[in-house]
């Protein structure tokens, strides 16, 4: 299991460059089971600390990922203008659907299964898929809105 910066560390980490929202589940989460969240209405970033997920809507597709950098699981921050996220141990960055640009990160970044339930979006917060490993499945977990 990844471990990363949780609670407000991690809000403070991801917003220190841009501006984001820390969400919660619409409804509590079982253990081993989905989280649901409302559709994010506009492109931007989220943060469920408590479940370790960043969403990340941008243009035209919902992206859930792992909280932390998939090099030294480092808490991610977001860049401005919704231009990514970059890791503030060793500089790596990434583009808002989480693929590797720069640093010492050697992939991308981890995305969580995701689909779209009407209005809301699940996912699954104990999986992730490495662009390294399963690049079907990483290039598939994304939702089109």
């Amino acid at each position: 299991m990844r471990t990363a910066l949780t609670g407000a560390a991690s809000i403070a980490a991801l917003s220190a460059v841009g501006p984001v929202n820390a969400i919660a589940a619409l409804a509590p989460r079982a253990p081993g089971g989905s989280v649901r969240y409302a559709l994010p209405a506009a492109d931007g970033v989220s943060i469920d600390s408590a479940n370790e997920v960043i969403l990340c809507r941008s243009n035209g597709e919902v992206f859930a990922f792992a909280l932390s950098c998939p090099h030294q699981n480092t808490a991610l921050k977001t860049m401005p203008k919704n231009a990514g996220f970059q890791c503030p141990r060793h500089k790596s960055k990434y583009l808002p659907n989480g693929t590797f640009v720069s640093g010492r990160a050697t992939r991308n970044m981890d995305r969580l299964p995701i689909t779209r339930d009407g209005a809301q979006i699940v996912v699954d917060p104990d999986v992730a898929f490495e662009s390294d490993v399963d690049p079907a499945k990483w290039a598939a977990a994304l939702v089109k809105v």
